[in-house]
């Protein structure tokens, strides 16, 4: 089991944290640092255009795999996001990951004025967009006819840095999102399942790669979490508060109620499905995710003043979970 960090760039994030979150994860030895591309979710604040982002990553690391967790494909062109994915692979010299997905926040579509079709489209866009994109990739002139995008003799030059950078693809959709995982993805990345949650995805996964005639071993298989965890109890609150704070705005089922103390609010995130707690906690959580089958957790890393978390991961988890 391996450990990876997952930044909300949307989240108030500035270039300074940015710079020092590269610096910390190369320094801890992460093999991974994610970040989400949004415009907001929930309030408005300090949003770092995610593949500006990329580039200073490609040069300020050496070692990271890095990329988007996801970009929707509602968001840029995909010639566009072919083009920058590339130059970006190649100044990484070949760390890239493509995450990609099909889209969900209608509110920032709606605020900067990005059309945001209905879900059968989005998902249809998305499959078209990989198609494009993995034909960009290739050796060109290329020519592609689709119903939503075209290029005529389009040679997308320079080429990646290893053929293509790998292609994620982000959720747990039974329907569409674990289709065009076994379809066309090298990663499988899931968002905030309990483990119980997971082995069932894993089976449906297992069926749609069956399907199209694919081993399903060959999808590596990651999972980014929203886990409240810590060394001790201070750590926990303040994680706490700024999850309550995050979910209260975006996500108000997930927000708690009015007078909740702390480690209620704890309990109720325990409850549906997040790993919550110590190195013990942590541990168990893994162990039970390994058994399903899964390779990678991406931990959320909110709190972007105070290194404590992703200290304490490495120094206390990463370890153990090395036998997992």
């Amino acid at each position: 089991m391996e450990i990876g960090l997952m930044v909300e760039g949307q989240n108030g994030l500035t270039w300074e944290r940015w710079l020092h979150i590269l610096a910390l994860a190369e320094r801890l030895g992460f093999p991974t640092l994610f970040r989400s591309d949004h415009y907001f979710i929930g309030p408005q604040q300090d949003s770092l255009e995610a593949y500006v982002s990329f580039a200073v990553a490609a040069r300020e690391t050496s070692r990271i795999r890095f990329g988007p967790l996801v970009s929707p494909v509602t968001f840029r062109s995909p010639v566009d996001v072919a083009r920058m994915a590339a130059q970006v692979d190649l100044l990484s010299g070949g760390r890239f990951v493509m995450g990609l997905g099909a889209g969900w926040n209608e509110a920032e579509h709606r605020a900067y004025g990005i059309p945001f079709p209905a879900i059968g489209e989005r998902f249809a866009r998305l499959e078209e967009a990989i198609r494009l994109m993995k034909a960009l990739w290739s050796e060109g002139p290329v020519t592609f006819e689709g119903k939503y995008y075209r290029v005529e003799g389009a040679n997308l030059l320079p080429k990646p840095a290893r053929g293509r950078p790998p292609i994620l693809i982000g959720g747990s959709g039974e329907r569409k999102t674990l289709r065009l995982v076994a379809k066309y993805a090298d990663e499988w990345n899931a968002v905030n399942v309990s483990p119980e949650v997971y082995a069932q995805k894993v089976a449906v996964l297992e069926r749609h790669c069956e399907a199209v005639g694919r081993d399903p071993a060959t999808i590596r298989r990651s999972m980014m979490t929203f886990a409240v965890i810590g060394p001790d109890e201070r750590t926990l609150d303040r994680a706490t508060e700024r999850m309550m704070t995050m979910w209260g705005a975006a996500r108000p089922a997930m927000g708690g109620q009015p007078g909740m103390s702390l480690a209620e609010y704890r309990a109720v995130l325990r409850s549906r499905g997040m790993v919550v707690g110590g190195k013990e906690e942590v541990l168990e959580a893994l162990g039970r995710y390994a058994e399903a089958g899964l390779q990678e957790v991406q931990f959320q890393h909110f709190l972007f003043d105070d290194d404590t978390v992703p200290e304490f991961l490495a120094a206390e988890v990463v370890p153990a979970a090395k036998g997992l």
